[in-house]
């Protein structure tokens, strides 16, 4: 297994915020970084004005940190790869690099969402796309942001291989940012990517200004629902009261960065999904997520009463206040019945 000692370069695939701040920590921490765009004219500028602007304004990119649009051959010894790339393009942006790094170089996947057409997670794209390699998520609550100006962030790297956790995990750790290891994939990249479902439907409680107690009760259950089906794929219960269930949850549904809470807040005071959407830069993933998250409940036959309400609201033209009202005068049941 790959030694952090013989970790020298690193690419990371994706130039959003996330992937961004991500270089920006690793350079810091003594690694060769590359950071790889998929627009090279806004590579150029970010070349150029060496700060990203549209992602993450106000925080310097260091100068030692290589910025590209190019797939060469300089790419071919790295020794590390960060899939930051957003699951709507994740697919087409791995195709660009299937011959190009070695099968035993390890993949750490910061993406958060499920694919649509397939119902894989960014994890099961990267193997579908690349063939083998070791894989690693490294997921939590993290927004962009925060790790960028320095703030303490806790988050989890997930392996089914145990050593290529902890390699992971001492790559990225640091004074602010600290990592730690679960074993159980299935349930870190569930929650982590369902999160950002039910932050769409804190958002529209913000914009229809209701109070406290009704997110946390959307919290609540909402973590419920998002364990149901983690479950019934095989995930471990405890993981979704972990940092990439319960936490994750807490930090999307309340935090003002969140893209999909504020997707939701502006579908709640009455704007349209597409207007919404349009006037976005970057991607909610939680947006396409909540159609993946549908048919997998219905795979699995598990029932998901806050998704499909939100599904309704998002892609059926249904009104946010209707969707409340419908959750709130379902037939009685006991807070304690069994996940599953």
């Amino acid at each position: 297994m790959t030694s952090k000692l013989f970790i020298k370069k690193i690419a990371v695939i994706g130039n959003g915020g996330w992937g961004t701040t991500l270089a920006i920590l690793l350079h810091k921490k003594g690694y060769e970084v590359t950071l790889w765009g998929a627009n090279s004219s806004y590579v150029e500028y970010l070349k150029e004005k060496k700060e990203n602007i549209k992602f993450l304004k106000g925080i310097p990119i260091p100068s030692g940190i290589c910025i590209t649009s190019d797939i060469s051959n300089n790419l071919r010894d790295t020794q590390l790869v960060v899939s930051a790339t957003p699951t709507p393009y994740l697919r087409s942006v791995l195709v660009k690099f299937k011959d190009i790094f070695a099968h035993e170089v390890p993949i750490v996947s910061v993406t958060k969402g499920i694919e649509n057409e397939t119902l894989m997670t960014p994890s099961e794209i990267i193997a579908n796309v690349l063939g083998k390699h070791p894989t690693s998520l490294l997921l939590g609550p993290s927004h962009a942001e925060e790790v960028a100006r320095g703030l303490p962030t806790t988050i989890v790297a997930s392996s089914k291989d145990s050593n290529l956790a902890r390699v992971v995990q001492g790559v990225f750790t640091t004074d602010r940012f600290r990592v730690y290891t679960n074993p159980d994939m299935t349930g870190v990249e569930l929650g982590a990517a369902m999160k950002n479902v039910i932050a769409i439907a804190a958002g529209i409680c913000d914009g229809l200004k209701f109070g406290d107690n009704s997110k946390a009760a959307l919290i609540s259950r909402g973590l419920v629902e998002i364990s149901r089906l983690g479950i019934a794929m095989g995930a471990q219960r405890s993981t979704f009261s972990g940092l990439t269930g319960l936490g994750d949850l807490i930090t999307t549904c309340i935090s003002p960065y969140g893209r999909n809470r504020r997707v939701g807040e502006q579908i709640g005071k009455g704007k349209k999904l597409q207007e919404i959407l349009e006037e976005m830069e970057q991607i909610a993933e939680g947006v396409w997520t909540t159609k993946s998250v549908v048919a997998l409940s219905r795979k699995f036959n598990v029932e998901m009463p806050i998704t499909n309400e939100i599904y309704a609201v998002l892609f059926t033209n249904k009104n946010p206040l209707e969707a409340v009202s419908n959750l709130m005068m379902r037939a009685p049941k006991s807070e304690m019945e069994e996940l599953i």
